[in-house]
């Protein structure tokens, strides 16, 4: 007998034993006890809300990611979003504030803290002036600091939205809001979402992948790209930038690609005979998650090469291939949404500038962190808009909150490093590409940028803007769970017009 009989052979074996097993009276007890009370509970919600579900996506768990038209004409067919981990201070970038130079280490006025919280601020705090000299560029004339030379020269593709504020001043919850809607964990991801809705163009690479950076991942974990309720096919898939873009893709010691066919095949026979048994959707999306598997073997590692761009693509990213960097990052990216994928999200670590150490510090740690980001992030303006793809991609950047325009004192000491503490209250993010206005500033910040003073937007707005560039009515695409309909914006939002072409 080949191996590959006796491979087989023993996957039909331990696939005879589960079936036996299920149909046990102590594993129906076992299994029933508690569904048959959420089934009941379930009906009992669903009976006393009989709100339409709106417009719920038709899902067909034998094909989860084949591609669909949004309910209406989106002018954007895929999303990079670019998020810096730690939260950049807008106070050194993108919002500039003479009249805070002025107030440099004086005492913080006791208007600023009362009723305020803080992370790590306590008593009264020192002002600190902008560590950063601005000027004004391009035809919009928008204020860029000297950290971001780069991109101060395709401000004219932005989009800046000066004015954004949240109500969660720590990392994860603050990271979840802005990419799952809820400061708690369960909830799916803006990029789950979006593959759910649209699926994707190449059914040979995940919907939805993830690239991080910076040498961890967000405080909020993996559940930053999950799935939450929804099936889980749509979660997003985290590939490495060195080594395998994927663990295990590889074929194990002694098995050749024909055999592994044969198992993956021999496994979906197992898997579509449970489906046979119990009906259960979720087991269709394990046999697309194989087979999907099966397909990136071949497509992944070409994709996720960028050896072969050409000499003058690595200059232009400042690329360094065979290495773990944020601007290979960036350039995969742009090969990713031109290979058809959705949604890719990069995570950029090391933004937390707190003042705590140097790497950490405002007038040190941070410079630096922008210099590793600028050059990549402008390359890739330029490089989808060359190609073509920038009228078809919506590129976002941006942190989970702001920075205080006075120094972090924590537990009211010193810092021995300049450093800013967690700011909820004002934040810069920009926008650019698909169906976005080009050069343009929307939302203002008092005199010291403290606080918002027009144009304020959440969260939940900016995901009700993308959702619409997809495609979408944020209000009525949902899914139903627990009893009711679901949304990303599940409790407010507005799509910002303004900033609208």
């Amino acid at each position: 007998m080949t191996q590959k009989e006796l491979h087989n052979q023993r996957l039909l074996r331990e696939a005879e034993r589960a079936v036996i097993n299920m149909h046990t009276r102590r594993h129906f007890i076992k299994e029933s006890a508690m569904g048959l009370g959420a089934l009941a509970l379930g009906s009992f919600i669903g009976s006393c809300n009989n709100k339409s579900a709106g417009n719920e996506i038709a899902f067909d768990p034998a094909h989860p990611l084949l591609p669909k038209l949004p309910p209406f004409p989106g002018k954007a067919k895929s999303v990079i979003y670019l998020h810096m981990a730690g939260a950049p201070s807008q106070l050194e970038l993108f919002d500039y504030k003479p009249e805070l130079m002025k107030m440099d280490g004086q005492d913080c006025p006791k208007s600023l803290l009362e009723g305020k919280r803080f992370a790590f601020i306590r008593g009264v705090p020192k002002m600190l002036g902008p560590q950063a000299k601005f000027a004004q560029h391009g035809e919009s004339r928008a204020w860029v600091s000297e950290h971001m030379p780069h991109l101060a020269s395709i401000v004219d593709e932005l989009s800046f939205l000066k004015a954004v504020t949240t109500d969660q001043f720590n990392h994860a919850p603050a990271q979840l809001m802005v990419h799952t809607g809820s400061p708690r964990l369960g909830r799916p991801s803006l990029g789950s979402w979006v593959t759910y809705g649209l699926g994707t163009e190449n059914q040979n690479l995940p919907g939805f992948i993830v690239l991080t950076s910076g040498g961890k991942t967000p405080d909020a974990g993996k559940s930053v790209w999950g799935s939450g309720f929804l099936p889980s096919v749509y979660q997003g898939v985290q590939c490495r930038n060195e080594g395998a873009p994927v663990l295990f893709m590889n074929d194990p010691d002694g098995m050749n690609r024909d055999l592994r066919k044969a198992s993956i095949d021999a496994i979906n026979d197992v898997n579509q005979q449970e489906y046979a048994d119990y009906h259960d959707p979720e087991i269709l999306s394990r046999i697309s998650q194989y087979e999907m598997a099966y397909k990136m073997q071949i497509a992944a590692p070409e994709v996720m090469n960028i050896n072969n761009e050409p000499e003058y693509i690595h200059e232009m990213y400042g690329t360094k291939p065979g290495k773990a960097c944020f601007a290979n990052n960036v350039l995969l990216a742009r090969k990713l949404v031109e290979k058809g994928v959705r949604f890719v999200q990069l995570f950029d670590w090391g933004w937390d500038s707190h003042g705590s150490e140097a790497s950490l510090a405002i007038d040190i740690g941070f410079i630096n962190k922008c210099r590793e980001v600028d050059k990549s992030i402008t390359a890739l303006i330029l490089d989808l808009k060359q190609r073509g793809l920038l009228e078809e991609t919506l590129v976002v950047w941006g942190g989970e909150f702001g920075r205080t325009p006075m120094m972090e004192n924590r537990e009211g000491k010193k810092m021995p490093f300049k450093g800013r503490d967690h700011h909820t209250e004002a934040f810069t993010i920009w926008m650019a590409g698909a169906g976005i206005k080009k050069g343009f500033s929307f939302g203002e910040t008092d005199e010291i940028g403290y606080s918002a003073i027009s144009g304020k937007v959440e969260p939940f707005d900016i995901q009700a803007t993308i959702l619409d560039q997809m495609g979408f009515d944020h209000e009525k695409f949902t899914y139903q769970f627990q009893g009711r309909p679901f949304r990303l914006t599940d409790t407010r939002g507005k799509v910002i017009e303004d900033i609208l072409a």
